[in-house]
C-alpha cells in the first residue's frame, strides 16, 4: 500500500535520536512520518528508565565531551548545540522536573521513562507526526523509494528527506539489531564491525569466591587501567565483573583483551583513604581477632570486598600494615574475555564519519543519520542519551536547511 500523500521527512526509528528529530522538524512546520518496526515507541529508553532514567550529566562540558573518545572532535558541535542545560529545559518542558545526583548525574525525578515518553509522544502527536508501529523498513526500490514491511502489506514512500536512527546492535530484542548495516553497505557505505561497549569482562573466579559472591556490589571502589581511572560502583557476576566503574573504562578494556588475551584492572577498594592513613587504622592492636574480622572492623571492608582482596592477592594475605594497606588500595584482577553484544548496554563500531557529509549520507544524498547507528561510543553517566539526543536535533535541522535550498 502507499499512502495518498508521502511525508516531507521519513523518520525510520522511534528511538530518542528519531523522536528528538521528528520533534524538531514537525515544530518547524514540516510533515512528518515515523516508521518504527517494533509494536512499541522507544522500547530502549524505557529500558533505560530502569535504572532510574540517566538523562545526561552535570560535569563541565570541557571533561562532558572528553567523555566520548576519538569521535568527541566530530560529536562536539552537536553537543555544544543541543547540551546537557537543553536536554534539561526540554525533560522539564515536557513536564518532568530534574535533580542532579551526588555523581553529577541527571534524573527525572519521577526516576522513570514512562511518564516522559507518554508527554513526548503526545505532544509529537499535537504537531501532527504520524506515528507508525510494526513497521520494518527494508530498504530502497529500484525506483528509490523506501519500502516497508507492514501487517496490512508492503507499503512505499517517498519522502523529501529520510533520517535514519536504527540504533546500533546491543538489545536486540528491543529492536536494535544492527540489521541496517548490510542495507548501507550495498550503497558503497562503510560501515565499522559492531563491538560491545558498556560491558562486563570475565574473570576467572575461583570457585568458592563465585559461589558465595556472585551478584555482590562493590560500593565506592576506584579502577585504574593503564592510567585511566574511574570512581563508581562495581558488581561482582559469576562470569566476572560488571558495573559503572568498570563501564567507564570499557573501552580500553575491550581493545587490550582482545589484542592481548588479558588485561590488568588495578581495583582501590578504599578510594577516600590513602594508604598512610588505611596503615594506621591497620597498625591498631589486633587482639585474638581473625584477619578477616580485623579487616572488616579496621577498614571497613566488606566480606565481598575481602574476599576480592584474597582474589587477586592469594588466600594467604599479608599481614604487616603497610603492605596490607597497599594491598587494599590496589588489587590487581585479570580480566580474561569480554561478554557478547547480546549483553552490553551498547555498543561500538556503526556507520563510520567518512561515509557523511555533515550527517548526510555521501552515498544516498537525501537520507541523514542519527544516534548510535554512528560510530561512536561513550560510558553510561547519561553520555549515550545526550549524544543521540544531540544527534537526532543536528540531522533535523540538517534536513531543514538542505530542504529550504
Amino acid at each position: 500500500m502507499t499512502p495518498l500523500q508521502a511525508p516531507d521527512v521519513a523518520v525510520i526509528g522511534g528511538g530518542p535520536a528519531g523522536l528528538m528529530a521528528a520533534e524538531v522538524l514537525s515544530a518547524a512546520g514540516l510533515s512528518v512520518a515515523v516508521y518504527e518496526r517494533m509494536p512499541t515507541l522507544g522500547r530502549k529508553f524505557l529500558m533505560a528508565g530502569r535504572g532510574g532514567l540517566n538523562l545526561t550529566h552535570s560535569e563541565d562540558f570541557e571533561q562532558f565531551a572528553g567523555r566520548y573518545g576519538a569521535a568527541g572532535e566530530r560529536l562536539r558541535p552537536m553537543l555544544e548545540a543541543f547540551a546537557p542545560a537543553d536536554l534539561v529545559a526540554w525533560a522539564e518542558g515536557l513536564g518532568q522536573a530534574t535533580f542532579v545526583g551526588s555523581s553529577g548525574r541527571v534524573f527525572p525525578k519521577a526516576l522513570k521513562a514512562s511518564p516522559l515518553l507518554r508527554a513526548w509522544i503526545a505532544r509529537l502527536e499535537g504537531q501532527g507526526v504520524a506515528l507508525n508501529t510494526r513497521t520494518a523498513w527494508m530498504g530502497w526500490n529500484a525506483a528509490g523509494d523506501l519500502t516497508f514491511d507492514t501487517a496490512e502489506g508492503p507499503l512505499t514512500v517517498r519522502p523529501r528527506a529520510t533520517i535514519l536512527a536504527l540504533g546500533g546492535a546491543s538489545w536486540a530484542r528491543l529492536g536494535s539489531d544492527g540489521a541496517w548495516a548490510p542495507l548501507l553497505a550495498a550503497r558503497g557505505a562503510a560501515v565499522a564491525p559492531f563491538r560491545p561497549a558498556n560491558v562486563g569482562f570475565g574473570v576467572a573466579w575461583s570457585a568458592v569466591f563465585r559461589e558465595r559472591f556472585a551478584g555482590a556490589p562493590l560500593k565506592n571502589i576506584s579502577v585504574n587501567f593503564e592510567g585511566a581511572a574511574s570512581r563508581g560502583d562495581a558488581l561482582v557476576a559469576g562470569y566476572g565483573l560488571e558495573g559503572g566503574a568498570v563501564y567507564a573504562l570499557s573501552a580500553a578494556l575491550r581493545d587490550a583483551v582482545e589484542a592481548r588475551g588479558a588485561a590488568r584492572l588495578m581495583v582501590d577498594l578504599r578510594p577516600d583513604l590513602s594508604v598512610a592513613q588505611l596503615t594506621a587504622r591497620l597498625s591498631r592492636p589486633r587482639g585474638g581477632q581473625s584477619l578477616s574480622s580485623w579487616l572488616r572492623k579496621a577498614a571497613h571492608l566488606s566480606p565481598v570486598e575481602i574476599g576480592l582482596l584474597r582474589e587477586a592477592h592469594g588466600v594467604a594475605l599479608p599481614v604487616a600494615p603497610d603492605v596490607l594497606a597497599a594491598a587494599i588500595k590496589a588489587a590487581p584482577i585479570a580480566l580474561t574475555g569480554v561478554q557478547g553484544l547480546e549483553r552490553a548496554i551498547s555498543s561500538a563500531g556503526g556507520l563510520g564519519f567518512a561515509a557523511l557529509d555533515g550527517l548526510e549520507l555521501k552515498a544516498a544524498p537525501g537520507v541523514f543519520v542519527a544516534g548510535e547507528m554512528l560510530d561512536w561510543e561513550a560510558p553510561t553517566g547519561g553520555y549515550l542519551l545526550q549524544a543521540c539526543f544531540a544527534t537526532g536535533v543536528a540531522a533535523a535541522r540538517a534536513v531543514m536547511e538542505r530542504l529550504t535550498l
